[in-house]
């Protein structure tokens, strides 16, 4: 059975996994306390869940020192973006992160969750596409007609660049919904390509570098084709969380506008170092050797300044979708730069890698 119809069911997906968190949200955090823990230095504890392998902005702003006031309690790595801002917003973490039109899906269904910085996206040296073997027939977006791509997820980033570019392309609602969408781990992605069990895959990062070191692919498109460089998912708290420790989540996003800041400015060998230094000293098992396929986070703007575009694009293709519950929906109802001093002027967008403050 195809995984894949047209935007509607894509929706239709987001809607109820949503739903479902919203009606234990509300359960889970009636009557309770959106007050920061403090550890016995008197410093706030901020419980997050990581990602195996990979070192987060706020893993990196703690790494060199920008975090002073703030203890950051890892519980844990989670699967994906929509499964993580579900933790944030029923209030097992006190942040999450999610692709974009993940977070406005949420908030468009009742959390009260508030985007406060970008976290990754796509520029010239890291991005994402979808690759078919060199050999293969597919040339263009109507080959895909009848055949298939290979995702990590339903319903979030890869399945909206796909629908968007396909549509782009000039495909019908209906040829769209000829196109089948699979669901791959991403560790597995080349190797189902290369097996010929799908026509096309979505590649980025690490997997993407390794695959090209192989040859034998080509590239179909990728998300600068589609949207050019943006940041496509943000860090994300709650509402009660912010209102009640504005100067927590204060540090807390200056402290990472900075470690991003600082990734845009520094040698990426140095970058590579300090996540070098992360991964092997915090006792977790992890691979450092994937380190040296680092490019960038991709973010497009200093210090992940969040731009209006990077939410306006998905509201306005869930409401094209009769995706909104909420037709009113704006992207300044789902994020704010507040707490960003590249956005407020604390620093200069081009500020040294220590994000010296204007005198």
């Amino acid at each position: 059975m195809p995984l894949f119809r047209t935007q509607k069911p894509v929706t239709q997906l987001f809607a109820a996994a949503t739903a479902a968190i919203l009606a234990f949200s509300v359960s889970a955090c009636a009557g309770s306390s959106a007050a920061a823990e403090k550890n016995a230095d008197g410093n706030a504890v901020i419980k997050y869940q990581g990602s195996s392998g990979s070192v987060t902005p706020p893993e990196l702003a703690a790494h060199l020192g920008y975090l002073p006031n703030i203890e950051l309690e890892w519980l844990g790595n989670v699967n994906g973006g929509p499964e993580s801002i579900q933790a944030t917003a029923i209030g097992e973490t006190d942040f999450g992160s999610a692709f974009n039109g993940a977070i406005v899906k949420l908030r468009d269904s009742g959390s009260k969750v508030t985007s406060v910085i970008s976290y990754y996206g796509s520029d010239e040296l890291t991005n994402v596409g979808v690759y078919v073997l060199e050999d293969s027939l597919v040339k263009t977006a109507k080959d895909f007609i009848g055949r298939s791509i290979g995702v990590n997820t339903l319903g979030a980033q890869y399945e909206f660049q796909i629908t968007e570019w396909l549509a782009q392309e000039g495909l019908t609602e209906e040829e769209i919904a000829q196109v089948e969408l699979k669901v791959i781990p991403p560790a597995n992605s080349e190797q189902v390509l290369r097996q010929g069990q799908v026509d096309g895959v979505i590649l980025s990062t690490i997997a993407l570098e390794v695959a090209r070191e192989r040859g034998g692919i080509r590239e179909l498109f990728n998300d600068l084709d589609v949207f050019g460089p943006a940041s496509n998912g943000s860090l994300v708290f709650r509402d009660d969380y912010i209102k009640e420790n504005p100067e927590v989540v204060e540090e807390f996003v200056t402290g990472v506008a900075r470690a991003i800041r600082w990734t845009q400015l520094e040698d990426p060998e140095e970058v590579k170092k300090a996540y070098t230094e992360i991964l092997s000293t915090r006792d977790r098992g992890e691979d450092t050797n994937l380190v040296q396929y680092y490019r960038s986070l991709g973010i497009s703007t200093p210090g992940g300044v969040i731009t209006e575009s990077e939410y306006s694009t998905w509201i306005e293709q869930l409401k094209r979708g009769n995706g909104l519950k909420n037709t009113d929906l704006k992207a300044q109802d789902v994020y704010t730069n507040e707490f960003n001093p590249y956005a407020n002027g604390t620093y200069e967008s081009d500020a040294d890698a220590d994000g010296k403050p204007i005198d």
